[in-house]
């Protein structure tokens, strides 16, 4: 039987850490829901989903949507979209059957690709080899969480490149299920007419719009993320913000100062984040004098989940008189410093 691949690229980079990667993982579970009360998505849909941040890994192979098992998304370091690109490739290479002089292999494939960053890589190759490729073989539908993803590099790889900026939970609900009504209808239009349609128009909501050409760079400029350790558990979290702006407080003067506010801290696991992160030294460095506001330790409480060791690296620190750096081991006492320092921010 003719299967129709469906794979889903997913961005696990650090700025997809707390809610947007909670609402990717139930929105996807969502749909393999949704797609089993379909006959014709019964007979045909197979998901696989491959997860991307500084590195890339094949979270589910090419599975039946009955198979379907829950997955838990991971995080990494970096927004390598072409480290992203080419494990999509090797996965097709690998997993879709080819139409030979016998048989007829499977539907073209539909590839959705969610990403919220910019590329912290330079993707030229991987694009290069993907339209040379798969250009012409397979459906590629991205979609850019918010309005400062690199739009302009998103629609060199398909015209099927959209943004959906809202972030509350029903809009993450309405999206998709605008997803699944794609899946669901190109199912249907090989049921009835054994001819593959892929259908993206735009929900009735306006959950999702067409993208415009924007600058990329090589660093998420809009979300600064630190890694930090538990001082009791030695284990790791990041610290995120999100970038923001407000009035000049300067009398007489008329204009927004950009700073980045407090998102959250949230606790990670170590083995998939050093898996899948990028090991590259990005050297980009920010003031503390540009973040607002400090978080409590998501993994043992203590007061304050950033503080500073000599060797660099973020801890939290509670009442005790000396705290031992779950980085170096080196025992020191901590206090509240004054000024700002420039610290090492992650490649989000």
């Amino acid at each position: 039987m003719r299967r129709l691949p469906v794979y889903f690229l997913i961005d696990v980079s650090e700025s997809m850490v707390g809610e947007p990667l909670d609402q990717v993982q139930e929105g996807i579970g969502a749909i393999i829901k949704e797609l089993r009360t379909d006959p014709y998505a019964l007979e045909t849909v197979w998901v696989s989903i491959i997860a991307f941040a500084g590195k890339a890994k094949t979270i589910l192979p090419l599975t039946d949507i009955i198979q379907f098992y829950p997955v838990k998304l991971p995080l990494g370091s970096g927004t390598n979209l072409g480290v992203g690109l080419d494990a999509l490739r090797l996965e097709l290479d690998k997993s879709v059957k080819k139409t030979t002089q016998d048989t007829k292999g499977d539907w073209k494939p539909i590839v959705f690709l969610f990403t919220d960053g910019r590329p912290t890589d330079n993707p030229s190759l991987a694009i290069e080899n993907w339209k040379k490729h798969y250009g012409s073989s397979a459906f590629f539908v991205s979609i850019s969480f918010g309005k400062n993803t690199d739009k302009e590099l998103l629609s060199s790889i398909s015209e099927h490149n959209l943004t959906f900026e809202a972030t509350d939970s029903n809009s993450f609900k309405k999206f998709f299920k605008w997803v699944t009504a794609s899946i669901k209808a190109t199912s249907q239009s090989i049921a009835d007419s054994n001819n593959q349609v892929i259908d993206l128009s735009k929900d009735p909501n306006k959950v999702v719009s067409k993208n415009t050409q924007e600058y990329s760079e090589r660093i998420d400029e809009n979300v600064a993320v630190f890694l930090a350790k538990c001082q009791n558990n030695k284990t790791p979290y990041l610290i995120k913000y999100v970038k923001a702006s407000k009035q000049t407080e300067i009398p007489g003067l008329d204009f927004e100062t950009l700073y980045f506010r407090l998102n959250g801290a949230f606790n990670i696991d170590e083995e998939s984040y050093t898996e899948l992160s990028d090991n590259a030294s990005q050297g980009k460095q920010i003031s503390s004098e540009e973040l607002l506001g400090f978080p409590t330790c998501p993994s043992c409480g203590n007061q304050f989940g950033f503080s500073t060791c000599s060797c660099g690296n973020l801890l939290c620190v509670g009442d005790e008189e000396v705290t031992t750096c779950p980085w170096c081991n080196v025992q020191a006492k901590f206090g509240v410093g004054e000024g700002h320092i420039n610290l090492n921010r992650a490649k989000g």
